[in-house]
């Protein structure tokens, strides 16, 4: 029988023995449904984060404690409700929802919850409900990992200034998906002249502003889509699954975070 690391997919005394394990690991999917563009489907954030999930725990040593949730497929896009078929769930049922599958971590006795998130839009979120769920988990570390900013060298493969401009539905995301799910890709768009904010200040980054969608792009993309193909994206997708893998090895073989007793 092939090693199972899907939790939904184990029976409780699978799952007892597992949390019991030294380091033992959960690992939430999250993602996104939300508008990604006229060429893109709503759920690209979250078929990233667990085609990537799914890719490093296959290459990952079977001894190694770690196992995954199903994917929380809805998330916090507000930014994007201008558009059709977006859901978003206000920041308290998110947090509401994170705590609760934390709850269950920590009482079956799991020591770290990776939050593998695939949208952007939610980074500061799952930052603040880390830092509650682990105050009121004292013995649970919570880790909460962004798919595009873990490995390094991932976003060198896109050219300036699409590297720094294309946030949303452009280049990066559409090679990725060329390479993952083809043929859920449509035509892709023309590239639209995107308002640039004055001298010093930006979308995000070091001086960033919290923007919507509609008030910067007609078609939902923000930044460059053209040139996008599934050989670049076949780069990305291994850069990203082999150093995820790696930065879980690390994770795995140490005792990070301590936590005192």
């Amino acid at each position: 029988m092939k090693f199972n690391r899907r939790i939904e997919q184990l029976p409780w005394p699978a799952v007892q023995a597992a949390a019991a394990l030294r380091g033992s690991t959960l690992v939430l999917p999250i993602g996104a449904v939300e508008q990604h563009g006229p060429h893109l489907p709503l759920g690209t954030d979250f078929l990233f984060a667990e085609a990537v999930v799914d890719q490093v725990l296959e290459r990952l040593p079977t001894h190694l404690p770690v196992w995954r949730l199903p994917a929380q497929n809805y998330g916090f896009s507000p930014e994007h409700l201008d558009f059709p078929g977006t859901v978003s769930l206000p920041a308290e049922a998110m947090l509401t929802n994170l705590k609760a599958v934390a709850a269950m971590a920590a009482k079956a006795g799991f020591q770290r919850l990776v939050l593998f998130n695939g949208h952007g839009g939610q980074i500061g979120l799952l930052q603040v409900a880390a830092r509650e769920i682990q105050q009121q988990n004292p013995h649970l570390a919570v880790l909460p990992w962004f798919l595009w900013s873990g490995p390094a060298g991932v976003l060198e493969v896109i050219a300036e200034p699409e590297r720094s401009q294309g946030l949303h539905a452009a280049r990066l995301e559409t090679s990725l998906m060329l390479a993952l799910y083809p043929e859920l890709v449509g035509p892709i768009p023309a590239a639209e002249e995107l308002p640039k904010p004055p001298g010093g200040l930006s979308l995000e980054g070091a001086v960033p502003t919290a923007w919507n969608t509609h008030w910067i792009s007609n078609n939902g993309v923000v930044g460059n889509p053209c040139g996008a193909n599934a050989a670049e994206g076949k780069v990305l997708l291994e850069l990203l699954v082999q150093g995820w893998c790696e930065l879980f090895q690390v994770l795995l073989q140490s005792n990070w975070p301590q936590i005192p007793e």
